[in-house]
């Protein structure tokens, strides 16, 4: 089959990214490729259009979803029930778990704060958190921005070496899809708990604080925060600090209200550091 092509000056298209013009191919069918198109062969021409460039479907990949907060009026209720929780509901009023995570914007910044604020101060966390957000567009942190960023300007910024690994474990994780947050809706506390625990230098407290803070999980009960601990005791009139055992069986009755009563709890416990005298 012969191939003879010559431009259509009437159609340009675009592909890609570019205009491109389209050509008009005609053959003879059955000849050999060395046949002149003269003569009685100029009957036998056949004209078709070249198909249209076909482009590579695009990969649409859909955005998290938004945080949305949970109605809290039920679980106050629940609380004022318990007749120990009811008068530190009424003391402390209606909850705001955005009281302490004001600034913080999606999943990965929520645990990119959580591992800054690991083992050191308040106050010597939110300085050195500050300092790294400022390395960042807006103060807005990303996990391809994390990877990208030299270590020496997060040890720079005051993460210590063990720090920074955790951090540059946590973008590497959400870039290749280890920890995705797209599927969080669908998941169980549990089972985010599960999905996050495999990134260096996040454990369960860590997976809590994110349930309760940024995904608003209506059920968490921290068991292994000293505060919640410490809330337990003051709030129940317990002589040593309680177990793990000790206060689920004390959360039976609001269980599924968990994290409306640790926030209750959280300022009990702050409300006796405060009180307690000075050595």
């Amino acid at each position: 089959m012969l191939l003879f092509a010559r431009p259509d000056r009437s159609a340009f298209r675009i592909c890609g990214k570019r205009p491109v013009r389209e050509f008009l191919f005609r053959t003879i069918p059955g000849k050999s490729t060395d046949l002149p198109l003269e003569g009685s062969h100029r009957g036998l021409v056949q004209w078709f259009r070249k198909p249209p460039c076909r482009k590579a479907p695009r990969v649409r990949i859909s955005p998290p979803p938004p945080m949305l907060k949970h109605d809290f009026k039920i679980s106050l209720r629940a609380l004022l029930r318990d007749k120990k929780l009811a008068a530190v509901v009424k003391k402390h009023g209606p909850l705001d778990l955005t009281r302490y995570h004001s600034k913080q914007r999606g999943i990965f910044h929520a645990l990119l704060r959580s591992i800054v604020y690991q083992q050191i101060s308040g106050k010597a966390a939110a300085s050195i958190l500050s300092r790294v957000e400022a390395l960042y567009p807006k103060g807005k942190p990303t996990p391809k921005l994390v990877l990208k960023t030299p270590s020496g300007k997060l040890r720079t910024a005051g993460l210590s070496a063990q720090k920074v690994a955790y951090v540059k474990d946590l973008a590497k994780k959400f870039l290749d899809g280890t920890v995705d947050e797209r599927l969080f809706p669908d998941m169980t506390s549990a089972e985010i708990i599960e999905h996050l625990v495999q990134v260096k230098g996040i454990g369960v407290w860590t997976a809590h604080m994110l349930l309760i803070f940024t995904l608003y999980r209506p059920d968490i009960l921290p068991v292994g925060d000293l505060g919640i601990r410490k809330g337990f005791q003051l709030v129940y009139g317990l002589r040593v600090l309680p177990d793990a055992k000790k206060m689920e069986m004390l959360a039976r009755p609001w269980r599924s209200h968990a994290t409306a009563a640790s926030w209750y709890l959280w300022r009990v416990a702050d409300e006796g550091n405060k009180n307690r005298p000075k050595k």
